[in-house]
């Protein structure tokens, strides 16, 4: 048995397909769900989504969102979403180092509005690095 798991975003469906396991990136930790799971509504935060159709993992990188499990159904919905593998490793690398530099340049500032804009980025930023198969350390 396995679960049909949707990522949906508001211009595209970024996966359509089953699934032995997933692993989420909810806002109160990574949740991993398997075929049989209890009926599930949960707030995503900006992170890595993990799929096994097979053997192997696939990375996706998600923007927040909401996913709902039921009856070994997944779907995801997220503000934007991307396949890891679709992602350039080194722009990603890039756009993550940037995102730190800017988060530094916001802290010395203390303009919190931009400190609370660049953490937003460096997440984001973080999570497509992580999807590329990119290491960062937290």
């Amino acid at each position: 048995m396995t679960l049909t798991v949707r990522v949906i975003t508001p211009d595209k469906i970024v996966w359509d397909d089953a699934a032995q396991e997933i692993i989420l990136p909810s806002t109160t930790g990574q949740l991993g769900i398997l075929t049989g799971h209890a009926p599930l509504l949960t707030a995503l935060d900006i992170g890595v989504m993990r799929v096994r159709p097979g053997k192997d993992w696939r990375a996706i990188a998600l923007m927040g969102g909401f996913a709902e499990v039921e009856n070994n159904e997944v779907k995801v919905l997220v503000n934007a979403a991307e396949l890891g593998d679709k992602i350039d490793r080194e722009a990603a690398r890039a756009e993550y180092t940037q995102a730190q530099a800017n988060l530094e340049e916001a802290t010395k500032s203390g303009d919190r509005a931009k400190l609370i804009q660049a953490e937003r980025a460096l997440k984001r930023a973080r999570a497509r690095f992580q999807a590329a198969g990119g290491m960062v350390q937290v």
